[in-house]
């Protein structure tokens, strides 16, 4: 298996990119680029390469999902486990992508800026773990000789438990500030196109009274079928349409 460090060499001279953490491969955007210098098709101007929200990260791993169905690579994407931007999960991903690319990379010349046409690559930002180290995190007054030092052993002055609970809160904070974030954006968007919805309905039944016989609005049926429309897999719950999309 190629290490971490490898993979991200790897990666940021592919791309271009400067990532130091593989965790931060969750948001999707150097997946799809990956496979965009294999195939040079991937549509990039659908890629948010500085995604920074779930539902961003989300929206990239679709298009990466609807070129893998295009391509016939038979290659389940767990996105629900990327997205949360884990180690563990995102490092088994990425070196199933580098093994495809050794193996269908063509050697042509490829330049990453240009296919994504300058757009900005922030380094995304992840969670970082309690534990960067031997010592830190829970690891109370952090590792010595014969093992380690188990929580309940904490040692007079030691200020690391508190300081690990503290951060932990921190973090579940600002998970659910982001949570609210999203629930909110979730609704402001959907009320809009509930809003669409009314208007649309409202119109083709106010045509078909005033003219009856004629054809419906070409255009008019084009919208309400596209707000209608739903993928494979996807059930629409009992009360109304869920614009929240399922992989």
């Amino acid at each position: 298996m190629t290490s971490r460090a490898d993979l991200l060499a790897w990666l940021n001279e592919l791309l271009q990119i400067n990532y130091t953490k593989v965790e931060q491969c969750g948001t999707g955007a150097a997946y799809c680029q990956v496979i965009d210098s294999v195939y040079g098709d991937v549509p990039m101007s659908r890629v948010k390469m500085n995604a920074k929200h779930e539902y961003e990260y989300i929206a990239n791993f679709k298009v990466m999902q609807t070129v893998f169905k295009t391509k016939k690579i038979d290659k389940p994407i767990p996105v629900e486990k990327l997205v949360k931007c884990k180690m563990q999960d995102n490092l088994e991903f990425l070196q199933w992508i580098k093994r495809f690319w050794e193996q269908n990379y063509g050697g042509q010349g490829y330049d990453p800026v240009a296919r994504r046409k300058g757009a900005p690559t922030d380094t995304p930002a992840t969670i970082a773990p309690l534990s960067t180290g031997r010592a830190g995190g829970l690891n109370v007054g952090g590792a010595r000789s014969g093992g380690r030092t188990p929580i309940s052993g904490h040692r007079s002055g030691s200020a690391q438990p508190n300081e690990a609970v503290q951060q932990l809160q921190a973090q579940l904070k600002d998970m659910s500030g982001h949570l609210e974030g999203l629930e909110k954006e979730r609704d402001f968007y959907f009320a809009k196109l509930r809003d669409i919805e009314i208007i649309v309905q409202n119109k083709i039944e106010s045509t078909q009274q005033e003219s009856e016989g004629a054809p419906d609005d070409p255009t008019l049926l084009d919208i309400q079928r596209i707000l209608y429309s739903t993928e494979d897999g996807f059930e629409v719950p009992e009360g109304g349409v869920d614009e929240e999309e399922t992989f």
